[in-house]
């Protein structure tokens, strides 16, 4: 696996997140202003947990935040408002999420495929994902939620971008500066669900 040692790196390790795609995600936030102390967030895809680690300073004690991966997470003793399920999310039966939150405010997705260096396969298991965390955000956000999530750019995203502009008020397309400027990763924005 190919790890990025640049100034993002460095300033997670500093600032003690456990990966640098965390300040993805606090980027978007502070564009988009997606996160609010007390919110409910689901963060799929959430392994190593540097975005669990940012959601939770956002939204404090009086938030919950639940993140499921298929793999751990490498934060030890998380505060209590943070769980963390070990599941696979293509397979995971939404309505265990309940036993956190009736509704969720806000759906992140940092999932990724395992690519295989061809484009076209690495984008369409991407979208796999991304409608698979479409599906959930659907089921599970309170109206007017927020959804973000990451795709590698392709031939499904006209597609994806439908789907979501159905579906939410405000939908955008938005690389953060501190995605590395060859990856074809970019994360859809979408603001308050209908």
């Amino acid at each position: 696996m190919y790890k990025v040692k640049d100034a993002y790196f460095k300033r997670a390790k500093k600032e003690g997140y456990l990966a640098r795609s965390v300040y993805k995600l606090k980027e978007i936030d502070q564009r988009y202003r997606l996160f609010k102390k007390g919110d409910r967030v689901l963060d799929l895809g959430a392994s190593p947990g540097s975005w669990l680690q940012y959601i939770a300073q956002v939204v404090g004690q009086k938030g919950r935040v639940l993140g499921l991966d298929l793999n751990p997470i490498k934060w030890e003793n998380p505060p209590a408002f943070v769980q963390f399920w070990e599941r696979d999310v293509l397979k995971w039966d939404v309505n265990e999420a309940k036993k956190v939150a009736d509704a969720f405010d806000v759906v992140v997705s940092d999932m990724a495929p395992a690519t295989t260096g061809i484009k076209d396969v690495d984008a369409f298991r991407s979208f796999k994902l991304a409608n698979r965390a479409l599906e959930i955000a659907l089921a599970l956000l309170r109206p007017q939620g927020h959804f973000v999530c990451k795709v590698l750019e392709g031939g499904e995203m006209k597609d994806f971008l439908l789907k979501c502009k159905q579906q939410f008020s405000f939908v955008k397309v938005f690389k953060p500066q501190s995605s590395r400027r060859e990856s074809r990763e970019v994360f859809v924005v979408a603001l308050k669900k209908k």
